[in-house]
């Protein structure tokens, strides 16, 4: 079983969201995803200052395997991108929850976040995906 942190939410698209103190919101690939990817070799960021709008895409990875959009869980403006992900895109697979997240979002609507999967929810998704 992948690890699936309890204080996030995620998507059945694979993407996690950590809504940080300052109210802003952290977005990543879950573990489930990147390994099912494989090793990741690119990743394809939205511009800092770009408006995103939840369930929209907003990025692509790129692996030995195949390249998958990334949907934004959440709307809002984008802060910052992770741009060690330019020179090391393995950390998605080596730390997703840590230091391979993606991007940080401004929200502008927090009722985004009562439509997305707990970490059971996510679980249950994940095992009827496998069967």
């Amino acid at each position: 079983m992948s690890n699936i942190p309890g204080e996030l939410k995620y998507l059945s698209s694979h993407e996690w969201v950590r809504v940080e103190a300052d109210g802003t919101a952290t977005i990543g690939i879950t573990d489930h995803a990147q390994d099912l990817l494989g090793d990741v070799v690119f990743v394809e960021l939205p511009e800092v200052g770009a408006e995103i709008s939840a369930g929209e895409e907003a990025g692509v990875v790129e692996s030995v395997k195949a390249a998958s959009d990334i949907f934004s869980p959440v709307s809002g403006e984008v802060l910052a991108v992770n741009e060690a992900l330019e020179e090391s895109p393995d950390l998605v697979n080596s730390e997703p929850y840590e230091d391979g997240w993606f991007f940080k979002v401004k929200l502008t609507d927090e009722s985004d976040l009562a439509s997305l999967l707990d970490a059971e929810a996510y679980a249950a998704a994940c095992d009827a995906e496998d069967h």
